[in-house]
């Protein structure tokens, strides 16, 4: 179907033919007819499809006609989750409504400064592209206004929601026009983005388009296996080298890689940059920009450069790190193979990598052929997505993988047989152990049944045998042992409750203090110095003894 089927002005249709485009891609058939509608949408389809148009074309018509309300603030938000997206979202917004007087446009986003976006908002704004942090931040600086606001887009919801942005998603909504058009698109309408679309949406019309990027592009996929970070890096190099090599993107996961790698490169003789979060808007725009010039060859990014960036001449994408997620590993080949062309998309993976070979591979519903490169296969065999067996026989009569020269089961001089092996009372090793009930202890120890029965507290009140007690073979402790048991006589029986007891108490008690009148450590003659009844402090100490027991 052409665009001019879809009820476009012919105003906004010829900036759509000036641009190269003729036939509608099947998002644009559906959602484009709907937008114009004035329903709210919630449109599900995969990178590349052309659902910036889809949802772009229909809002830039509603600006022919005049607003309701007066004001300098814009008629379309859009939302993206990176900076480079919403670059591109507001380029092509310029692109169609190029035709369009006093067409306006700004682009919101962080790492840029604050000056000119503020000199933008200073006048009157058909169109906002933006990221939801700088927008906040607008918003808490009273610099942007949306009471003539018509339109809402989301782009990339669900991107948005796992970078963490649903609490000013909502906050940015709720400063929005109750009476506004909502266009939410995204990979997925299910979970955490059906329950946002229910909150921002009235009465939504759902579009699904398949979600399978492959199947519609000509993108070869191949997977390549490698032994370590050394064997990734001779691989890398050897696909940079091949002629048919025109401009490549090379995704790492985390920011420190990107940059060791585009060093590295750069060390090799290629043409390369890096892209990542850290960088300020200007170097990124700068790198995108030489990229876009044919001046970069290879550009190393993280998962930034997974949307938003559309070159032509991108001939192969290289997943150096495979993604965690299975999602970003279809944007990531999106950046090839666009709008038609041919690409190829190289992935490397562990090989301890598997089971998230498995996960794109369930994903994306097609299997990735592993290849090899001559002179550059791999020496170890991977695993099948789970940690491999350690070959480690379970019987015991072997001998065992262990750790360094340690002595294994299997080199017994007597190996053991369990079928012969005598009864465990009878055994060599337990001849002496009386394991058996009917085994009698050894050495002079008494059987258990002749042993006397009752608690320990019982028995330590019978008193000490004559004859020290004797356990098997063992020889009595020694006299010298702090834990032997002293031969004493028995105690007489004491009534510590008698007034006789205590009587006898108080009479100790005073003979002692009688008799040592000192505390501590003080000379013996310190205190004869001194004259009765006087202490060093000049008082006058009490005669008794501490405690219970007082004159």
């Amino acid at each position: 179907m052409s665009f001019s089927e879809l009820g476009l002005d012919p105003l906004i249709l010829k900036s759509v033919l000036a641009a190269g485009y003729e036939n509608a891609t099947p998002v644009q058939m559906q959602a484009i007819p709907a937008a114009l509608s004035g329903r709210d949408l919630l449109v599900s389809s995969h990178t590349g499809s052309g659902k910036t148009a889809a949802f772009l074309l229909p809002s830039i018509q509603r600006m022919l006609a005049e607003p309701t309300v007066k004001s300098m603030g814009p008629r379309v938000l859009v939302l993206t989750p990176t900076r480079e997206l919403a670059l591109q979202v507001e380029k092509a917004a310029m692109t169609y409504g190029k035709d369009m007087r006093r067409f306006r446009t700004a682009c919101l986003v962080g790492g840029a400064p604050y000056g000119l976006q503020l000199k933008r908002l200073s006048q009157p704004v058909d169109v906002v592209v933006a990221t939801p942090g700088r927008l906040i931040d607008h918003l808490e600086r009273g610099k942007i206004d949306f009471s003539r606001l018509e339109v809402l887009v989301l782009d990339e919801a669900d991107r948005m929601l796992d970078m963490g942005f649903v609490d000013d998603i909502k906050a940015i909504a709720a400063r929005c026009p109750a009476e506004r058009q909502t266009l939410l698109f995204s990979a997925t309408l299910d979970g955490v983005v059906g329950n946002l679309a229910r909150e921002l949406t009235r009465d939504a019309q759902r579009i699904e388009i398949e979600a399978v990027p492959h199947k519609e592009s000509k993108i070869e996929q191949r997977l390549l296996f490698a032994d370590n970070m050394d064997h990734k890096n001779r691989l890398l190099d050897a696909l940079l080298r091949d002629v048919e090599m025109v401009q490549a993107i090379v995704f790492a996961s985390t920011k420190r890689s990107t940059e060791e790698i585009s060093d590295l490169l750069a060390d090799s003789g290629f043409a390369s940059d890096a892209l990542h979060g850290d960088m300020q808007q200007g170097q990124r725009n700068r790198a995108l920009q030489r990229l876009r010039e044919g001046r970069t060859r290879v550009l190393v990014a993280t998962d930034v450069a997974a949307r938003g960036i559309d070159v032509a001449s991108i001939s192969h994408v290289i997943n150096f790190d495979l993604p965690r997620q299975a999602e970003d590993y279809v944007h990531r080949i999106g950046r090839t193979g666009r709008a038609g062309r041919t690409g190829i998309a190289v992935s490397f993976a562990g090989m301890r990598e598997g089971g998230l070979v498995k996960n794109i591979e369930r994903y994306t519903g097609n299997r990735i052929e592993v290849h090899t490169l001559p002179g550059l296969e791999p020496t170890q065999k991977p695993s099948s997505g789970r940690p491999a067996s350690s070959g480690r026989p379970r019987s015991n009569g072997g001998p065992r993988g262990g750790f360094g020269e340690k002595r294994t089961f299997g080199d017994r001089s007597e190996p053991r047989s369990y079928g012969d092996r005598p009864p465990r009372g009878d055994s060599r090793d337990n001849r002496d152990r009386g394991y058996r009930a009917d085994a009698r202890p050894g050495g002079d120890r008494p059987a258990r049944s002749d042993a006397p029965r009752g608690n320990r507290f019982e028995q330590a009140a019978r008193g000490p045998s004559d004859v020290p007690r004797m356990t098997g073979d063992r020889q009595p402790r020694n006299d010298s042992y702090r834990g032997a048991p002293a031969v004493s006589a028995p105690r007489a029986e004491v009534n510590g409750n008698s007034i006789e007891y205590w009587e006898k108490r108080e009479r100790e008690a005073k003979a002692k203090a009688a008799a040592t009148r000192s505390y501590g450590n003080r000379a013996p003659g310190a205190r004869a110095a001194q004259p009765r009844g006087a202490d060093s402090r000049g008082g006058t100490s009490r005669v008794g003894v501490r405690g219970r027991f007082k004159d």
